[in-house]
């Protein structure tokens, strides 16, 4: 007794190689067509389901073969959609002063050259944000959460857009 099961492809070219077992004389109730995972059970007078084994995509990362975690994919979606924005800040060590102004790089976010309007008002912000009232700024990890959210929901204000803020602030 012979039975069928197409093995490649997307369902719709399962079904058509099915459709075409049975035009070559193979009995409808002799094909299975599986999605990824079913365990089947063949003896010589019959086939059935089984049960269910894992199967999923597996990702190839440079050299690395399944070790993208969801994390890191998550982020790569983020970034494809909504882009990246850098903000660059040097302070003085010792008064937590900001020592010139801001630097900005954005890539997949908004064309640097059309939006300098923008980019001058985020700066701003920056500074703002990080003056403190004057005070000398003692935790570090927080100043950089603050520009974080405020540059955040500054950008989604201006452009309805979510980018990926990166602040850097480095001593001087």
């Amino acid at each position: 007794m012979q039975f069928f099961m197409p093995i490649h492809g997307e369902y719709r070219h399962l079904s058509l190689h099915a459709r075409l077992a049975m035009k070559m004389g193979i009995p409808a109730e002799r094909i299975a067509i599986a999605a990824n995972g079913h365990v089947l059970e063949y003896s010589p007078s019959s086939g059935r389901l089984v049960g269910k084994a894992s199967a999923g995509y597996v990702f190839v990362d440079g050299l690395g073969v399944g070790d993208v975690g969801h994390v890191v994919l998550r982020d790569r979606q983020l970034l494809s959609k909504d882009g990246i924005f850098v903000v660059v800040v040097a302070m003085e060590k010792q008064t937590g002063r900001i020592v010139g102004r801001p630097d900005i790089v954005s890539r997949g976010f908004v064309y640097d050259r059309d939006s300098e309007q923008l980019f001058d008002s985020a700066r701003d912000l920056v500074v703002e944000t990080m003056d403190g009232g004057g005070e000398r700024i003692v935790e570090w990890s927080l100043v950089g959460k603050n520009v974080k959210d405020a540059l955040s929901k500054f950008l989604y204000d201006q452009t309805k857009r979510r980018p990926m803020v990166l602040p850097v602030v480095m001593e001087v």
